[in-house]
C-alpha cells in the first residue's frame, strides 16, 4: 500500500537537499573572489570543492527521490538507500556545525539545520 505522507515528507526532504546542492553552484565564483588574493592553486581547490559539495547534495537528493519514486516506499532497498542518504546528511550536518557554523556568514550556519531537517524527514517518511 502506498502511503502518500511517506512520499511526500520523502520528497521535501529530497528537494531540500537537491536545492540546498544547487545554491551552492551559483555562488561559487563569488565565494572562491570572497578568499581575496590567493594563489591559482587555492582557488581551483575552493572551486572544486564547492561544485563536490553541490554535486554531491544534488545526487543524494535525486537519488532519494527516484529510488522512492520508482521502486517503491515499501522496497527494502529503498529503505536503505533512505537510511544511508539520512546517515550521509547527519555526518554533514555534524561536519558543518563543526566548522562552517564559526563562520560568520548565515549560508554556513544554515547548512546543518538543512542537512539535519532533510535527513529526519527522509528517515520519518521511510519508517513511519
Amino acid at each position: 500500500m502506498i502511503n502518500i505522507a511517506n512520499i511526500i515528507l520523502i520528497s521535501i526532504g529530497a528537494i531540500l537537499t537537491m536545492l540546498w546542492g544547487i545554491s551552492h553552484l551559483f555562488p561559487t565564483k563569488n565565494v572562491v573572489r570572497d578568499f581575496g588574493e590567493i594563489s591559482q592553486d587555492n582557488k581551483n581547490i575552493i572551486t572544486m570543492e564547492w561544485i563536490i559539495e553541490g554535486m554531491s547534495l544534488i545526487f543524494i537528493g535525486l537519488l532519494v527521490m527516484l529510488i522512492t519514486l520508482l521502486g517503491g516506499i515499501n522496497n527494502i532497498v529503498t529503505i536503505y538507500v533512505n537510511i544511508i542518504s539520512s546517515v550521509m546528511l547527519f555526518a554533514l550536518a555534524v561536519l558543518s556545525l563543526l566548522t562552517g557554523f564559526k563562520v560568520n556568514f548565515i549560508p554556513f550556519k544554515l547548512c546543518p539545520v538543512i542537512f539535519t531537517v532533510s535527513g529526519i524527514l527522509i528517515l520519518i517518511g521511510s519508517f513511519v
